[in-house]
């Protein structure tokens, strides 16, 4: 015996047994150590910040990371699934700031408050919080049923981790591609630490900036000033030259209003015409190369001292546009790359008057110690008042964030440690061509384009919770760079046990009577999780031929995002190293949203809680709605319970029902399975045999190209031909009292059906999978301990039969369309109905006349018709198309028209065949007329993709009577599900009525039948109370009870 299955399960409660079971036996770590000497499948795992919780977004990603290696595990692989910490970086040290302002009310805004309150300290305070919601994390990842290697997980922080990214850093080196460079670089002032271009890319935001046209007075004329345009005014201070483009033309203008001349591009004073609401007559023009070297008076005298090193003066640049502005851009260069450039190559010397906080310092006197962007209104005041603002607006534009403090970045120039990207690039775009890319346009556009125009990666950090950068440098500027801690040990000749800033930035170097001492900077966090395929197994120091066995990992997973961030860095740093990609495949998913499009936010609460939907559907439902959604094509997703209550309605629920529906028979009929699968010739048995068959091998095809969004679909639509199909189709075969043959095979074709199909569906839904598995193969003696440690079913091709699955497809087919037309018209399904006819290619009338059987009991009809043509079911009328004859043929239309209202059924189906049709002279096309298709009286037709059925809607007494019995058999099985009665139950009838005589004597045996009564009205029966139930709209009185 099965143990019994209730149709009504607690899927989450049965879910919680599943895990148990696992953890009890083990099931995880056995699916990877039964797999010992087996083909390894490389996967790795990119690291999450542990000082937050999950998201849907690490749900997805984390589901897809479970599937793919569950597949391969069941494919006869070896899977290593080990997770990872990203333990180090901004996301950290933000955390910590937020707790020590809570906890101990310490409000350490920035980078000197921090090393006033210690660096040993705050790192050791990062250390402690980095691994706080570890355990979280292990209780959501465990219950969406992904399996990994949590107790030998790798952590950024560990010595042996970071050793490996000083080995890497040092190839960096003596490869030539780390430089140090004073460079513009994005700059985060709330983490007083400048950002690589990649993460300024991450989060772009609309917002309005004041946007001010600024007057510089020449300084040989009282009455002329240059124009210039400006979005950040808080950059006038540093003003150092006004930048024009050599192919421009300028203008000098008179102000209507002031008299005041202005020079500005030629092409733009119409538009500032209309800007200022008044004319600015010309009065002369100058060519860019006439402009080049005059002075000017800059809008603040901060820095007058350099006007004697080039200072305010006029100088060219490529960048300079007429696109917008003034056609002539202020420079200054210590905030802007274009600036910097320019400025350098003329030779100017730097100022840079704000601190690493974004603050003023001297000597910026008025607005020192002003944050830059709050000074941006005290700026345009003292501009207003000082007369040099010519115009105030504002601008609304997308501009970069800092990706951890959403608080907007500036553009500085600072001291900071590249990679030299931009020399490996054609090997990069090499690397690009050997991945596989799901779906493929990420990696041959998106990707691709990114590298085209990757800049060199400002891989260095002004922080403290991070890998050091490992290069000790002397007074004179010579440095050393360190590629382990043993190097480190023999150099400054102390123990290192701690490879933290805090432990080795007092160890000094002394070299040829000079000392040497560490740089201040850390490691961009994305350099270490780029690094981890080495770092995580202490490469080289330890392990180092398994990690080149393993390299590159054969399938990796994450989100859009990680285009610009892990796969960039993984596939630099590999390429650089090894000249190949970290990874042959890569899945990657889009953004999880709101169910409003808007951004998921744990303040507006404008998504439900990961668990809480869990607790109620169960990980099973979430998993299949998040991979069978546009997000797993890299598309956004708007999150919604409604589509998770979809896919419990059309996946989970069908699919255990099927397997309730199973095991309750087999119960009643003590079915015990037989060992092989032996040959039916039912064509249910053979048709859904060849149907999982070709579902094996379509999934097989999926997933060995990781089209995991094919899958679910065909997941879904397979649960819907057993279930609304086969077992439908074959309920009667359960039912018969005899264990015949035929029963005998239905038996086991089912029973084959699911428990190979809880294999087939086992990676994407563990938990209903092992659950149907385990009850299943219970009687097995040499069963397997779990699903998930079973072979993957292989396509057994002579089972496959493709001519029987077209031929029931076209049944399908018929029969739905059928449905459709009965709702269409409101033809009650069990109205019977005279006749279908139905019109189908020549060659699928024998497969009609075969199962028209089928598809009369589907459809509830006493007959089918197939015939040649549509000629007896509508009848066309056509009428010509006056938008296109009238101009054509003018007057010569009204004899056409005459000639074209005699035209019968047979002219107009011959104009549909050929095309054209030849009348009263003219060659006219099908476009030429509108034709009316007519439905024949007490006739439904519908046509649909070259197949035409019809329904006879004409209804005979004896057809009413038999809807009546029809009826009466719902009402009857309604109430038994009323009243908590078993699907096997026999019972003994009681029905009341005046008009009940009739419909009995004809259809009593149907009735009996359908409600597995044993009598109908016997004498004896005692019910106690009559059901009242409506029938047709006649009364009827229902008694019921138990054998």
């Amino acid at each position: 015996m099965f143990e019994a299955v209730s149709p009504k399960t607690n899927f989450p409660e049965l879910e919680e047994k599943i895990l148990d079971f696992w953890q009890r036996n083990r099931i995880f770590e056995k699916s990877v150590e039964n797999r010992a000497g087996a083909p390894e499948y490389v996967f790795f795992d990119g690291p999450p910040f542990a000082t937050g919780l999950p998201h849907y977004g690490h749900l997805l990603a984390g589901t897809i990371k479970d599937i793919v290696p569950r597949y391969w595990t069941m494919h006869g692989y070896r899977v290593e699934r080990r997770f990872g910490w990203d333990c180090h970086g901004l996301p950290v040290e933000n955390e910590a700031l937020k707790d020590l302002k809570e906890l101990e009310g310490l409000s350490l805004s920035g980078k000197y408050d921090i090393e006033k309150y210690g660096v040993a300290k705050f790192n050791e305070y990062c250390r402690s919080i980095v691994l706080r919601y570890t355990k979280e994390w292990e209780i959501v990842v465990r219950r969406m049923g992904r399996w990994v290697d949590f107790e030998n997980g790798y952590r950024t922080m560990d010595k042996s981790f970071m050793e490996s990214i000083w080995w890497v850093f040092k190839q960096l080196w003596d490869k030539g591609l780390v430089y140090k460079g004073y460079r513009v670089m994005p700059f985060s002032w709330k983490l007083s630490t400048p950002l690589s271009n990649f993460e300024a890319k991450m989060n772009y935001q609309d917002v309005q900036d004041p946007a001010v046209t600024i007057k510089f007075r020449l300084k040989d004329s009282e009455n002329t000033s240059f124009l210039a345009w400006t979005t950040t005014p808080w950059t006038l201070p540093s003003n150092l030259a006004l930048a024009v483009g050599e192919d421009i033309t300028y203008a000098e203008v008179r102000d209507a209003e002031t008299g005041e001349h202005y020079i500005l591009a030629e092409a733009l004073v119409e538009a500032h015409e209309k800007l200022l609401k008044r004319g600015l007559e010309k009065v002369a023009t100058h060519e860019a190369r006439a402009l080049v070297g005059r002075e000017y008076l800059p809008p603040f005298d901060y820095f007058e001292a350099e006007r004697e090193h080039k200072a305010f003066r006029v100088i060219t640049s490529g960048h300079v546009t007429t696109k917008d502005g003034t056609g002539i851009v202020h420079m200054a260069p210590a905030f802007g790359e274009d600036d910097f450039w320019a400025c350098k190559e003329a030779g100017l010397r730097l100022v840079d008057p704000v601190d690493v906080e974004g603050t003023f310092t001297d000597p910026v006197t008025d607005f020192k110690g002003m944050m830059v962007k709050d000074a941006d209104r005290h700026i345009i005041r003292h501009l207003k008042e000082s007369g040099k603002l010519l115009h105030q607006g504002t601008l609304q534009h997308s501009y970069p964030f800092c990706w951890r403090t959403n608080t907007p970045l500036i553009y500085k120039a600072i001291d900071t440690w590249f990679v030299s990207v931009e020399k490996i690039k054609d090997r990069l775009l090499n690397s690009n061509e050997q991945i596989c890319w799901v779906p493929e346009a990420v990696g041959t556009k998106r990707f691709h384009n990114w590298l085209e125009e990757a800049r060199d990666w400002n891989m260095s950090r002004n922080r403290y919770w991070g890998t050091p950068l490992p290069v000790w440098v002397d007074d004179a500027g010579e440095t050393i760079a360190v590629g382990s801690a043993a190097e480190l040990e023999e150099l400054c000749g102390q123990k290192v046990d701690d490879l933290h800033s805090h432990f080795i930035d007092e160890l000094t170097i002394e070299r040829d009577g000079k000392t040497y001492r560490r740089i201040p900077e850390v490691f961009d966090c994305w350099f270490e999780s780029g690094a981890m395929p080495y770092a995580q197994n202490h490469y080289p120091f330890e392990n180092k031929e398994m990690v080149e066995e393993h390299f590159p990992a054969d399938f990796i997973a994450e989100g859009l995002d990680q285009t610009r961030g892990w796969f960039y860095t993984l596939t630099v740093l590999s390429t650089a190293l090894f000249d190949k990609p970290a990874f042959k495949n890569v899945v990657v998913n889009g953004l999880i949203l709101a169910e409003d499009g808007s951004k998921m936010s744990k303040s507006k609460k404008n998504y439900p809680d990961p668990m809480v939907i869990i607790d109620e559907y169960g990980a099973d439902c979430l998993r299949a709605y998040l991979i069978n959604s546009p997000v797993v094509r890299a598309e956004p997703l708007k999150f919604s319970e409604t589509g998770i209550s979809q896919i419990y309605r059309g996946v989970v629920s069908p699919l255990w029902n099927a397997y309730s529906f199973f095991v309750t028979y087999a119960n009643l009929d003590n079915y015990r399975p037989e060992g092989a699968l032996t040959d039916s010739t039912h064509e249910l048995d053979v048709w859904i045999l060849s149907r999982f068959q070709s579902l094996v091998a379509d999934v097989t095809r999926h997933m060995e190209h990781n089209l995991l969004y094919n899958v679910v679909p065909e997941l879904q639509e397979f649960i819907d031909e057993l279930t609304n199909w086969y077992i439908r189709r074959s309920r009667r075969r359960f039912w018969r009292a005899d264990s015949d043959g035929d029963k005998q095979q239905a038996y086991n074709t089912l029973y084959y059906v699911l428990r190979e199909f809880a294999k087939v569906m086992a990676p994407f839904q563990p938990f209903l999978c092992e659950a149907i598995y385990q009850n299943l193969t219970r009687l097995e003696s040499d069963r397997i301990e779990s699903v998930h440690l079973c072979d993957f079913p292989k396509p057994i091709e002579e089972r496959i039969n493709i001519e029987v699955e077209k031929d029931m497809a076209l049944v399908r087919r018929i029969v739905d369309m059928g449905r459709s037309l009965r709702a269409a018209h409101n033809l009650k399904v069990r109205q019977p109905l005279g006749e279908l006819s139905v019109v189908v290619p020549h060659e699928q009338d024998a497969v009609v006349e075969a199962m028209g059987d089928i598809i009369a009991e589907e459809l509830n009809v006493k007959k089918i018709l197939v015939l040649e043509d549509e000629t007896s079911l509508v009848h066309y009328t056509a009428r010509p198309n006056l938008k296109v004859l009238g101009p054509r043929l003018g007057k010569a239309l009204k004899q056409l028209q005459g000639a074209i209202r005699e035209m019968g059924h047979a002219d107009i189906v011959a104009l549909q065949e050929n095309g054209s049709i030849e009348l009263a002279g003219h060659e006219l096309s099908v476009d030429d007329f509108l034709i009316d298709r007519n439905e024949r009286e007490e006739m439904v037709v519908s046509t649909e993709g070259g197949l035409t059925i019809a329904l006879d809607t004409h209804l005979t007494d004896e057809l009413k009577l038999e809807a009546d019995a029809r009826e009466m058999v719902n009402r009857i099985q309604n109430l038994r599900k009323e009243l908590d009665f078993n699907v096997e139950d026999r019972v003994r009838l009681k029905l009341d009525a005046d008009w009940l005589a009739t419909c009995l004597a004809q259809h009593g045996d149907y009735i009996q039948r359908e409600t597995l009564a044993v009598s109908v009205n016997e004498e004896g029966f005692a019910p106690g109370t009559l059901h009242e139930r409506d029938v047709n709209g006649k009364n009827l009185r229902i008694g019921i009870e138990r054998v």
